[in-house]
């Protein structure tokens, strides 16, 4: 009988040392998100480091298409978790604490595609709008659009990731859920 093992990745590492000059827009370090509240003390991103190498193979990925990734949000602390849920209680656009979430793990990211010059792609909604047309999978949306979101998919998934189907700019590792909820 084969028994699963702890991951051996258990230190968060920050983004930015591994991926050089990512673009970086931390709404959480700032009042410009669904809270209105500034949740985060820095604008440093971490992740476990399984997370960090799959974004750098993504980066150049997407580099090969003369684009380049800006990330949002990654690790995100239980305790911030449990104040977005106090505001928004819905399990499509933010995990119960009570279960954990992805980002709990140091093992989600949330992003999108800029040109070179750092201008997002057209994604059809902003990031953390909850709606339907938010989701990956939603289609009534001009096809300019449809290829962006098919473009950062293939990107992400090339990488090792997967696209969290309510939210096109969420994307977990696989195995994200082999790893512990952290509060740091």
């Amino acid at each position: 009988m084969v028994f699963e093992r702890e991951p051996r990745d258990t230190v968060l590492v920050t983004l930015q040392d591994v991926v050089p000059n990512l673009l970086c827009d931390v709404r959480y370090a700032t009042v410009n998100n669904f809270t209105g509240r500034i949740l985060y003390q820095s604008d440093t991103l971490y992740a476990r480091r399984v997370v960090a190498d799959a974004l750098a193979r993504a980066q150049e990925l997407a580099r090969s298409y003369k684009l380049q990734i800006k990330i949002y949000d990654a690790y995100r602390p239980l305790s911030v978790q449990k104040l977005m849920w106090s505001i928004v209680p819905d399990e499509r656009f933010v995990a119960d604490p009570a279960k954990g979430s992805r980002h709990n793990r140091g093992c989600a990211l949330d992003l999108t595609l800029c040109d070179l010059q750092g201008n997002e792609l057209d994604m059809g909604t902003g990031y953390d709008e909850f709606t339907e047309r938010a989701a990956a999978t939603y289609t009534d949306l001009p096809q300019e659009v449809l290829n962006n979101r098919q473009l950062l998919n293939s990107i992400m998934t090339s990488a090792g990731f997967t696209v969290l189907l309510s939210e096109w700019w969420h994307y977990d590792i696989l195995g994200w859920e082999k790893y512990a909820i952290l509060d740091e």
